[in-house]
């Protein structure tokens, strides 16, 4: 019996393992925040329409100035959203698909492995090398932590300029 060239108790391996489940976990993090601020947001837009439907209120009855600001707040509210969605959306690979000789590193790679008939081969060489596995997929998962947390930053400010610009363009007069 041959001794793998990585054993689990490698501390490199280790240390690997330790930061890719730590990656996963800020990811979940980041995608509940950002639903959870998609629903904070859809909750405020509708109180806010509600509001000033109910009054017979309409933007064309603000001034220039005010106008211009609602409409600059609104813009930043339809940011906010696509923001905060695009931090929820499913991120994968950006290194281009799994080809034979790489290794295994996420569920796209399996499918892709399965659907050219190479699986058992694919995770023949994955096993050979964790090493190079595992630093792909800490590449490629903290880029997905990097955009999903970049996109949760844009839509927070593009919501707090909102929330100034809205009703602050109902005081301009």
């Amino acid at each position: 019996m041959n001794p793998s060239p990585a054993a689990p108790d490698d501390p490199f391996l280790r240390t690997g393992i330790q930061l890719l489940a730590d990656l996963r976990t800020e990811i979940a993090r980041a995608d509940g925040k950002a639903t959870v601020l998609v629903g904070v947001l859809g909750m405020s837009a509708s109180v806010l329409g509600a509001v000033l439907t109910g009054r017979g209120w309409s933007p064309s009855l603000l001034s220039i100035p005010g106008a211009l600001l609602w409409w600059a707040g609104a813009a930043s509210l339809v940011t906010a959203l696509f923001a905060l969605l695009l931090a929820v959306m499913p991120r994968y690979r950006m290194t281009g698909p799994w080809t034979p000789g790489r290794p295994l590193t996420y569920f796209g790679d399996i499918r892709r492995a399965a659907l050219a008939g190479q699986l058992t081969a694919a995770l023949a060489e994955t096993g050979r090398d964790p090493g190079r596995g595992l630093l792909l997929a800490l590449a490629e998962t903290s880029g997905i932590a990097t955009r999903k947390h970049f996109w949760i930053r844009t839509g927070l400010i593009a919501f707090g300029a909102a929330a100034v610009l809205l009703p602050g363009s109902l005081l301009v007069t």
